[in-house]
């Protein structure tokens, strides 16, 4: 069944965007994300083991939506897509990369941080968003701006997003949901502290104003 775009953003609050530098500790790790309530997982296509992470997960996480992050050429996209990700996450956006997202029919997030990127998806049809990088963009000033003149546009900034922030960030009429590490940093997964990430997951499923 294919994930729709308004699924990828509104089924948890928070993506946690995920860095997999060992293969097994994918599905424990996702395994804990999950518990704690978000099952929207990015995998960025940053380490050797991403794409095959993403294979493992969809196969051994019930309930887990898995997609992939850093998608920055068709050779990325292609390998994501081969692999199964049921949505793409890039960082910034090209006219070849978006035409080969749209065609492939997996929901895309493209980076975008001015208006006139804004406008040219929106000239694509494309009205869901990330936001990045959030923070040192300009943050939550910047997307209220945005939202002043082009308001059906809804994002998921990323970059900077923490706990003491994101909750401001969700607030916004144009904010569906934020994407971030905090919940599983790099400490945590190689202690295998599964636990401790669960928890601070279910504190950021409940941050949804």
């Amino acid at each position: 069944m294919t994930v729709s775009i308004q699924e990828v953003m509104t089924t948890s609050p928070v993506i946690p965007v995920m860095v997999i530098n060992q293969l097994d500790q994918a599905v424990p790790l996702a395994r804990a994300l999950v518990a704690g309530g978000l099952k929207v997982l990015e995998i960025t296509l940053r380490t050797p083991a991403a794409l095959e992470a993403i294979r493992q997960i969809k196969a051994e996480v019930p309930g887990a939506i898995v997609g992939a992050g850093t998608i920055i050429n068709l050779q990325t996209l292609d390998a994501a897509l081969e692999a199964g990700s049921e949505f793409l996450v890039s960082p910034g956006v090209t006219d070849s990369l978006l035409t080969a997202a749209l065609n492939s029919g997996v929901p895309i997030l493209p980076g975008v941080v001015t208006p006139s990127e804004v406008m040219r998806l929106l000239d694509r049809g494309v009205t869901a968003m990330k936001f990045f990088p959030a923070d040192a963009a300009g943050g939550i000033p910047m997307l209220k701006s945005i939202g002043g003149p082009l308001p059906q546009v809804t994002f998921c900034p990323t970059g900077g997003i923490n706990p003491k922030n994101a909750h401001e960030y969700l607030s916004l009429s144009n904010v569906a949901c934020v994407g971030g590490s905090w919940m599983a940093p790099a400490s945590l997964v190689d202690a295998g502290d599964w636990a401790e990430i669960t928890r601070r997951a279910a504190e950021a499923t409940a941050l949804k104003p």
